[in-house]
C-alpha cells in the first residue's frame, strides 16, 4: 500500500485508511465480532490509519479498535473526534472543560495515554470563529493528552476558516465524485499550508459502490433511512446530500466510464487519490472483502484524463445543482 504524509504531523499513513462509523452504529445492526473483524481485515490489507469518533456507538468503535490493536503488535495511527456528545450541541461549549473530558474518555476507551490525532467533530460554524476553542486544543496538546489536532467539517467555508489557526494540522472533509467543490480553493490552500486532508464519505453512503437499487430499503437505525433530509445531523453526510433517486441516476450515468479492471467503488477511491492534496481516504465497511478491494485502489493506476472528464460531466449534469452550492 502506498503512503502519503499527513500534513505537518510528519506521520506517513496509507493512502486508503479505514473509517469506523459503520462499526459503531447508524448503519444497521453490526455485531461486536463483525466490527472487530472489519478492523482486523483492514490491518491485514496493510492499512495503518484508522478513523473513529467518541459518538460512534457511544464509544463502541473506539473500544473495538483498542481490542484489536491489543491483539497485535502493529504501528497504527488512530484518529478520533470529539464534540458531538454535547447536548445541546452548541459552539460555546467547545471549550477546555468539555473537550478535556471527552479526550480523557477517548484515551481510556482507546487505551492510549496520548491520542495520535484529535479532530473537532463537525462543530457549529460559530466554533470556527472562537479562538478560545483552538486555545483549548493547544492546552490539551501541551499537557500531553494529544499529539496532533485537526477538524472535521461540513463545508468548504469551515475548512478554510479552520486552517487559519496554526495548530490545525488536518482537515477531514467529504469529497467524492458527487461532492467535488473541495478540489477548488480549499485543496489549493491546504496544499499551500501543508495541511493534511482526510477524505470521508468517499462512496456517498454506498451510492458509489454501484450496489444500491431503487428497490432498496434500509433499517430504522440506518442513517440512510432516518437522515435523508438532515433530520438527525447534516444532510450532506447521507448520500453526499443527493436525493436518493437522483443519486442512482448519476450512478447509472457513471457505469460506462468505470475502467474494466476496477469496480465502481475502486474507481471512486482512485479518483479521489488522483488529487495530490489528499493525504488519505477513509471508506468504511464491515465486509472484509470490500475492505480488501478498497485497499487495492491505492495500487491502481491513476484514471485517464478522459475518465476524469466524464466524471466531471456526470457531476455537472446530475449533481451540481443539488449539491455544489450547499457544501
Amino acid at each position: 500500500m502506498r503512503h502519503r504524509t499527513l500534513g505537518t504531523t510528519g506521520i506517513d499513513v496509507t493512502e486508503v485508511g479505514l473509517g469506523t462509523w459503520n462499526v459503531g452504529g447508524d448503519w444497521g445492526d453490526v455485531s461486536d465480532e463483525d466490527g472487530r473483524e472489519a478492523i482486523r481485515a483492514a490491518l491485514d490489507a496493510g492499512i495503518d490509519f484508522v478513523d473513529t469518533a467518541d459518538v460512534y456507538g457511544d464509544g463502541r468503535s473506539e473500544r473495538h479498535i483498542a481490542h484489536v490493536l491489543d491483539e497485535r503488535d502493529e504501528d497504527v495511527t488512530v484518529a478520533t473526534k470529539a464534540g458531538r456528545r454535547l447536548d445541546p450541541h452548541v459552539a460555546e461549549d467547545y471549550d477546555y472543560e468539555h473537550l478535556s473530558a471527552f479526550v480523557d474518555r477517548s484515551r481510556e476507551y482507546l487505551d492510549q495515554d496520548t491520542l495520535d490525532l484529535l479532530q473537532l467533530h463537525c462543530p457549529p460554524t460559530d466554533a470556527f470563529y472562537q479562538p478560545e476553542t483552538f486555545a483549548a486544543l493547544d492546552r490539551l496538546k501541551d499537557e500531553g493528552a494529544l499529539d496532533h489536532y485537526g477538524v472535521s467539517v461540513e463545508t468548504v467555508e469551515e475548512a478554510l476558516k479552520a486552517i487559519e489557526y496554526p495548530g490545525v494540522e488536518t482537515v477531514q472533509i467529504i469529497f467524492n465524485p458527487f461532492r467535488q467543490r473541495p478540489a477548488d480553493l480549499f485543496f489549493e490552500e491546504a496544499k499551500r499550508r501543508d495541511v493534511g486532508v482526510i477524505v470521508r464519505v468517499p462512496l456517498a453512503s454506498g451510492l458509489l459502490t454501484g450496489g444500491l437499487s431503487r428497490d432498496d430499503t434500509f433499517p430504522e437505525n440506518d442513517h440512510r433511512n432516518y437522515n435523508r433530509e438532515g433530520e438527525a445531523f447534516d444532510r450532506g453526510e447521507t448520500f453526499a446530500g443527493l436525493p436518493f433517486e437522483r443519486g442512482l441516476d448519476a450512478v447509472d450515468a457513471l457505469r460506462e466510464h468505470v475502467p474494466e479492471e476496477l469496480t465502481m467503488a475502486q474507481t471512486a477511491l482512485r479518483w479521489i487519490l488522483d488529487f495530490e492534496a489528499v493525504s488519505t481516504v477513509i471508506p468504511g465497511s464491515t465486509s472484509p472483502e470490500h475492505i480488501r478491494q478498497n485497499a487495492a485502489a491505492s495500487e491502481a493506476a491513476p484514471l485517464s484524463h478522459q475518465t476524469h472528464g466524464a466524471i466531471r460531466d456526470v457531476y455537472e449534469e446530475y449533481v451540481f445543482d443539488d449539491v455544489h452550492h450547499r457544501w
